[in-house]
């Protein structure tokens, strides 16, 4: 909250930016799957929030145009500072999300995760994480998931520490936005 409190000038400022170059909707809402809920065996499925970065093009077909396409120059740039994360500070007061943990995955991957990899799902997802840290999007999608599982199985407060502090260096350093090759991340599977 008090994180919201401080930046709230400029969320306020990145949402008007937005919305004149981008246009409406200032937000991108997307489920994602968080904490497996004990009682279920599944995993909870909430909206995270982000500020938009692409555009809505389509083509003649009316299908969405290439990620590297539909992504523009501010929409570069707030990518390329994690500014576009700022509103997954709502996620976190609403309790979805934690400030460290595996970053959420999209909901159609659960079906090719194994037990193994769906262990990430027994802590609650985090706006960074071990595999972020660790190589962000440059590295591939088994090491992200090593990542998770590292981390879930020795969650300590000294740790999450640890990570917080490499994070701010990294989004300075601004390494690791995007997969090689890719205008984002390659999909997993």
């Amino acid at each position: 909250l008090l994180a919201i409190t401080v930046f709230s000038l400029l969320y306020l400022i990145i949402a008007i930016i937005v919305r004149i170059k981008m246009g409406s909707p200032v937000l991108f809402k997307q489920p994602r799957p968080g904490m497996i809920d004990p009682k279920t065996g599944r995993e909870k499925i909430f909206n995270m929030c982000k500020f938009r970065t692409m555009t809505n093009e389509r083509d003649e077909q009316g299908n969405l145009l290439p990620d590297e396409q539909r992504l523009p120059v501010f929409g570069k740039m707030l990518r390329a500072t994690s500014l576009d994360e700022l509103p997954e500070a709502f996620n976190v007061l609403k309790g979805d999300m934690s400030l460290i943990g595996p970053r959420p995955q999209l909901v159609r991957d659960l079906v090719f995760m194994d037990d193994r990899t769906r262990m990430r799902h027994t802590a609650k997802p985090g706006l960074s994480g071990l595999a972020q840290v660790n190589g962000r999007n440059a590295v591939t999608w088994e090491e992200k998931f090593e990542w998770d599982v590292k981390y879930v199985d020795h969650i300590t407060f000294i740790e999450d520490w640890s990570i917080i502090f490499k994070t701010i260096q990294i989004v300075l350093k601004r390494e690791g936005i995007s997969a090689a090759g890719e205008a984002t991340m390659s999909e997993f599977l």
